[in-house]
Formats: C-alpha cells, structure tokens, sequence
C-alpha cells in the first residue's frame, strides 16, 4: 500500500504577515544560538564553519514558511549531538520549556555511532516525524547548495545518488516545493560532472 503524505500539521504561513512576524518574534533562539556556538571550530568540508551550517538550515525553513518554534529551535542546533564528542544533552533539554521536544527532534535527526549512514536516513523514512524530515529536507538543501564548492567528483557524484535515493522520498513526502528544489540542486551538479568528463572517464 501507498504511503500517505502529511498533512501539513507543522504551521506554515502562506507569507510573513503581521500575526505570524509576532509568532516570530516570540520564539525564544537565544539558549539555542548560544549551544550552536560550539560548532564554530568545526570546519565543513565545503569551507566555512558548522554554526553557519546551522544557521543556514534554520533560514532555509523559514524561506520555506515554517516559523513552529521547536522545528527552528532544533534546525539551529541539529549537528550538536553528532559532532560535538561527549556533548551533555542536558544543555538542550533544560535551555527553555520546550527543550525536552527540542532534544526530542534533534535526536530523531542524529545518526548514532557506528550507525551505517543508509540505515540512518532508511530510518527517518520509515519512522521520522513530520518536523524531523522537514528538518532532515532543509538540512540536505543547504548541503546541496555547498556541495558547490566542492571539487572532489567522486565525493559530488556519491552524494547527488544518496540524495536522489533516500532525501527525495522524504522531501516528496512532506514538502514539494523542497522536494523540487531538491531535484534542481541534484541536476545542476550533475551537470557539472557531465561538463568536467566525470562520467566519459568512469565508463
């Protein structure tokens, strides 16, 4: 049997208009932004830092209209529980009323130790939240978008395939205008492994 897509139970105003700026301005980043800090060491293999990663993703949800608190509150700290060893999850869970969900998110988006990455991403298909495959699709955009400045074609071409197996099932599911963005951030890189010889030379 066909899966069902969502229905959109995750708000997402049509445009920022007054009441939804005000549902904006009361939602609480301080805590988080202040946890996300952590990341600025860590360098990202496209350039730049793991806190602007964050950031960047939190941004593209908004793009897209989501303004639920506990989905921006967790895009902005999503990578902290991965890529910070022996991070003290505590710190998400008591930064403000809502951390308990907080920390609910962003476990359901980290890959476990050892984890292989396709059982990972198999997993948010099969059992992901809504807000965790909302958060999984903006993750994967601004990834995609970075994957720009990176030279190493087997490494573009590696994770084009990932993104077309396992992230358009999941952007088909819950966001279509993610899912199309998707499929142009795919086509446009593998256009440049087309133009480079990529593919003539891997025949």
């Amino acid at each position: 049997m066909a899966k069902q897509l969502y229905t959109m139970a995750t708000e997402k105003p049509q445009q920022m208009d007054k009441e939804h700026m005000l549902q904006l301005s009361g939602i609480t980043l301080a805590p988080y932004l202040q946890l996300a800090t952590a990341l600025i060491g860590k360098a990202r293999y496209a350039g730049g830092n793991m806190f602007r990663h964050q950031i960047d993703t939190m941004s593209i949800l908004i793009d897209y209209g989501y303004i639920d608190s506990v989905l921006l509150k967790a895009s902005c700290i999503h990578d902290t529980v991965e890529d910070i060893p022996d991070f003290d999850q505590n710190l998400i869970s008591t930064a403000d009323e809502e951390g308990e969900e907080v920390l609910k998110l962003v476990l359901e988006v980290t890959k476990k130790p050892g984890q292989l990455k396709s059982d990972y991403l198999r997993g948010i298909i099969d059992n992901g939240s809504q807000k965790a495959k909302l958060l999984k699709c903006a993750d994967r955009i601004s990834n995609m978008i970075s994957l720009g400045f990176v030279t190493s074609e087997s490494f573009i071409e590696r994770y084009c395939d990932e993104t077309e197996f396992y992230i358009f099932p999941i952007a088909l599911e819950v966001d279509y205008n993610m899912y199309q963005e998707l499929i142009d951030l795919v086509m446009s890189r593998r256009q440049y492994l087309e133009k480079s010889g990529y593919y003539d030379k891997n025949q």
